[in-house]
């Protein structure tokens, strides 16, 4: 009786587990997400791409890892002090890390390590529009 209330107990855990991850995952892409492989210290060369979910909300572009149960963003980069340093493609075996046809842009802040963002097609114009673009009166360096 024990090991059956035990294996019940368990069961119970993943299933919320599991629903947790695809009610976050769903609405994040309801509510404008889109795929990103985020990679922290690139300079690094054993540091990994972690995948997750981008979201503009207003002046920040905020990052989601897929494999957290955290609520909030797990990084947030400012549109004034982000910018583009380099942009390339995927080489060797990052291509099975990142979206596919992805590009990977690094990025400097004056407030943040650099990072580098990889990203497909669409998601890559809507985010140089984004980062481009600037409220009336405030000049914003090129991206591309």
């Amino acid at each position: 009786m024990e090991i059956t209330l035990v294996v019940l107990v368990v069961l119970l855990g993943l299933a919320v587990v599991a629903f947790w991850y695809s009610f976050r995952w769903g609405r994040m892409r309801r509510h404008g997400g889109v795929s990103v492989a985020l990679r922290w210290d690139p300079d690094n060369a054993r540091a990994g791409w972690h995948l997750g979910l981008g979201r503009y909300e207003g002046e920040v572009f905020a990052w989601y890892r897929v494999w957290s149960l955290r609520t909030g963003p797990d990084r947030v980069f400012e549109r004034e002090t982000l910018m583009i340093a380099d942009r390339r493609d995927p080489i060797g075996t990052e291509a099975y890390a990142v979206p596919s046809d992805a590009t990977v842009l690094r990025c400097e802040s004056a407030v943040q390590e650099p990072i580098e963002i990889a990203m497909g097609p669409d998601a890559l114009t809507g985010f140089l529009s984004w980062l481009e673009s600037a409220p009336p009166g405030r000049q914003v360096p090129r991206a591309s």
